[in-house]
């Protein structure tokens, strides 16, 4: 097998593919209106960032957006302070969910499985059906325009008719995934006071089930707004009377009995799903402004409380519909998947495919159970066109030498998402080689901030291996040098040069907006930097060097984590790594390396084969000074390395001021890591 280099061609798309393209579809009406002559996929990024405005008219004209009220032509897009502070569509109403609602009833909208081989699915009229129902129980519930709704929920039916629920009375919904912590729940509902919590009974996870009546216990008594529990357990039940009801969801009693009312002592009242959704009521979206908040994230929350991020209807609505329908193809007929919890962006960046009347494939639990082919065994099953997952996860496929294709037809899959991590060569080539022919593997980098990616693919373009297609429609993505100056070819700070619908409506309970600027806006003024290190080409693909507050400096030498991993992952035996380096303005520190390797392995030829190859294929300044053995490395809960905790622990803070273990998926990993840096003197 011939090795991999990055801009190695791996994929051209066939003149058929191009033909077929929503992409190339929406230019041809473009060029049909008159007004905008382009032909090519660089003509119309050329366009949309220099008229966003006019980009943004013509998207939701051609998808057809359902508007209430639309903005006036010269209130599209308002800027005061550069992207800072731009608006988008003032004076517009719409809502999330009646651009939901206009899909056929009889289409197929939502498959759900989980990892115990369960299998449900609703059409979008039963969806309808559901979400109307949740969004009247939820009014009974007191619930109105602008109260928060938060969910612990798995990913699955019950999550999406909440969210549509919520959305379509023009409440706020937040969702945290059932495997975070009762802590880590608490820092991010907390803060935003939910009246109603949704909360599943118990949820599985790698062949076991995990209670979460104790930890529900503990969040629920900070919540002090909460009116309301409703509890969603796996029993089957119907909506409504008659012949008229359908099979939707599945409610279970708790050990406790459940009533409707308020509960003991005046705490909330508990009901369960079954209850809540026991009335049919059409589901009927109330009228919203285009920056109405719609959901709140969560940054990882790290290195302190998470920073809440909302998002607007509008925003999102265009958003997703440019990222689903242009950069995914995505549209009626596709069936699209994203591994993802209900805790991360990828979840609402996943459900977003409702928007286009694609069918939306959920799963719920471990990736790698039974086995690391679980996954792919789905995507066979259920015909998936489009399989999103993490860079992590195709780095495990590639290190552990499976071929999907060998055991399995996967000849309905035309595209892969990537995102989480920087997609290296190597995995850009194996999912190029091991799935189906003429798969497009398209790395995807964004963020939780603004829901959606910067740099996105694209069906009319071929793939280089590690490297990005493109930057996204209406997104002026740009590498700034440390004078704040464009760079090409060079590694530089990810900025965007131009306001994009999805970006923030800003943090909640942050008034004065000064976390929002000093998040974003502090380093180059009016410009949004994003804290990744990237490298815009020649040819205008984009390669992600990782976060550039983890910049590895030795000797001058600046460099992103990613190329340091590639390097070391590369090697037998390396399950898993994690590089700080400790310098600091004016002094450099030490490079201290933490190594994931098999029990059985013989860690002193390990090491010095890790020394010898760093040496050689990135230089002799990034050979560690240190490189200590731990048997598991600490990660969020998306999967994401915890390189600046690390090095602020490193550099003298205290471990539970640098990193809260409730963001770890497993906070005994951290433990090792101090155990192995402790005993090395580190501390």
């Amino acid at each position: 097998m011939n090795a991999v280099h990055e801009g190695d061609l791996l994929f051209e798309p066939t003149s058929e593919r191009v033909a077929k393209a929503n992409l190339t579809e929406f230019i041809g009406w473009l060029r049909q209106g008159g007004s905008v002559d382009v032909t090519t996929y660089a003509e119309l990024h050329a366009w949309s960032v220099t008229d966003p405005a006019g980009f943004w008219v013509a998207l939701a004209e051609w998808d057809g957006v359902v508007w209430r009220r639309q903005a006036p032509a010269g209130d599209v897009l308002v800027e005061a302070n550069g992207v800072e502070g731009a608006r988008f569509f003032v004076g517009a109403e719409l809502n999330y969910v009646d651009n939901v609602l206009r899909h056929p009833a009889d289409a197929l909208a939502v498959v759900a499985l989980d990892e115990s081989g369960r299998r449900r699915e609703l059409r979008y009229g039963e969806l309808t059906a559901l979400a109307g129902a949740a969004a009247a129980g939820l009014r009974r519930l007191g619930v109105g325009r602008g109260d928060r709704v938060a969910a612990v929920l798995p990913n699955g039916i019950e999550a999406v008719a909440a969210f549509l629920a919520t959305a379509s009375i023009g409440a706020i919904w937040s969702s945290c995934a059932p495997e975070f912590g009762a802590a880590s729940m608490a820092d991010r509902f907390q803060q935003i006071r939910p009246k109603v919590l949704v909360v599943s009974d118990s949820y599985r996870y790698g062949g076991k089930d995990y209670p979460l009546a104790a930890k529900t216990a503990q969040l629920v008594e900070g919540l002090t707004d909460l009116v309301a529990i409703v509890e969603v357990c796996p029993e089957p039940f119907r909506v409504g009377d008659g012949d008229a009801s359908v099979p939707i969801a599945h409610p279970e009693r708790l050990e406790s009995p459940v009533v409707s009312g308020a509960g003991d002592a005046g705490g909330p009242a508990r009901v369960d799903w079954a209850e809540l959704v026991n009335d049919a009521a059409p589901l009927r979206p109330v009228a919203v402004a285009f920056d109405d908040p719609l959901w709140i994230l969560y940054s990882s929350g790290t290195t302190g409380l998470p920073k809440p991020i909302v998002h607007g209807h509008g925003g999102i609505v265009l958003e997703h519909l440019k990222a689903a329908r242009l950069h995914c193809d995505l549209g009626p007929g596709e069936r699209a998947f994203w591994f993802s919890t209900t805790g991360w962006m990828m979840w609402n960046f996943l459900v977003g495919g409702l928007l286009t009347g694609t069918t939306v494939v959920c799963y719920d639990g471990s990736p790698v159970h039974p086995d690391q082919m679980a996954l792919w065994r789905m995507a066979a099953a259920e015909r998936l066109t489009y399989f999103g997952t993490s860079a992590p996860f195709i780095e495990a496929c590639r290190k552990a030498g499976l071929s999907p294709r060998q055991e399995l037809d996967l000849s309905a899959l035309r595209s892969i998402g990537s995102t989480g991590a920087p997609l290296p060569p190597e995995g850009f080539a194996w999912a190029s080689r091991e799935l189906a022919d003429d798969v497009l593997v398209g790395s995807v980098s964004g963020g939780t901030d603004v829901c959606t990616g910067f740099l996105h693919a694209c069906p009319l373009l071929p793939v280089h291996a590690g490297e990005l297609q493109c930057a996204a429609l209406a997104c002026a993505v740009e590498a700034f040098g440390p004078d704040g100056q464009r760079v090409l070819g060079e590694v530089g700070e990810l900025v965007v040069t131009r306001a994009m619908p999805s970006m923030p409506v800003g943090f909640w309970g942050d008034d004065d907006g000064s976390r929002l600027h000093a998040s974003y806006f502090a380093e180059y003024p009016g410009v949004w930097r994003h804290g990744d290190w990237v490298k815009r080409t020649e040819r205008d693909t984009f390669v992600v060097y990782g976060r550039s507050d983890a910049t590895l400096n030795r000797g001058g030498v600046r460099m992103g984590t990613a190329e340091f991993y590639r390097v070391v992952e590369a090697i037998d035996d390396v399950a898993d790594s994690l590089v700080v380096d400790t310098s600091e303005l004016g002094r450099e520190g030490e490079l201290v390396l933490l190594v994931v390797a098999g029990a059985e392995v013989d860690r002193t030829s390990l090491e010095q084969k890790i020394r010898s190859t760093l040496r050689e294929q990135v230089s002799p300044r990034h050979v560690p000074n240190r490189i200590l053995f731990v048997d598991a490395l600490p990660r969020t809960l998306n999967g994401k390395r915890v390189e600046v905790p690390i090095r602020r622990i490193l550099l003298g803070a205290e471990p539970d001021q640098a990193v809260s273990k409730d963001s770890l998926a497993d906070p005994r990993a951290l433990d090792g890591v101090l155990e192995a840096l402790g005993s090395a003197g580190l501390l």
